[in-house]
């Protein structure tokens, strides 16, 4: 019986999840399109990048590092004290996309990922 591939290895594993995400946090920072999203955030993003990396490793298939640290993921009750709406949605998928855009050349893979992604801002919306 053949073991099936997980995004997270497809992806390249720890080094290439942490290049992701710390991509995805340096546009964020650049991006003036991306404004409303970063003020959701504090000064440094250091903690918030470590987060995301840790929830990814687990959601892409590689180890359950956040679980492992703080339980499950609860992701919409963690969110509840900040407002999103679909501005701040469109800007987190921006970001991610041009950070997946940058890093994962093949496409297929790369629109699975973000047709994920997209499901999982779209449920982290909590305001009009």
């Amino acid at each position: 019986m053949e073991k099936s591939i997980t995004p997270y290895e497809l992806i390249g594993g720890e080094p290439a999840v942490k290049q992701l995400v710390h991509r995805f946090y340096e546009l964020m920072d650049e991006l003036p399109e991306a404004y409303a999203v970063r003020q959701l955030h504090p000064e440094s993003l250091a903690g918030s990048e470590e987060m995301l990396f840790e929830y990814l490793s687990g959601w892409l298939g590689g180890p359950n590092l956040y679980i492992a640290k703080k339980g499950h993921p609860r992701l919409r009750m963690r969110h509840a004290p900040y407002a999103i709406g679909a501005r701040e949605r469109d800007e987190w998928m921006l970001c991610m996309t041009q950070a997946l855009t940058e890093q994962v050349g093949d496409e297929g893979f790369r629109q699975a990922l973000l047709n994920q992604f997209s499901e999982l801002a779209s449920h982290m919306i909590n305001s009009h």
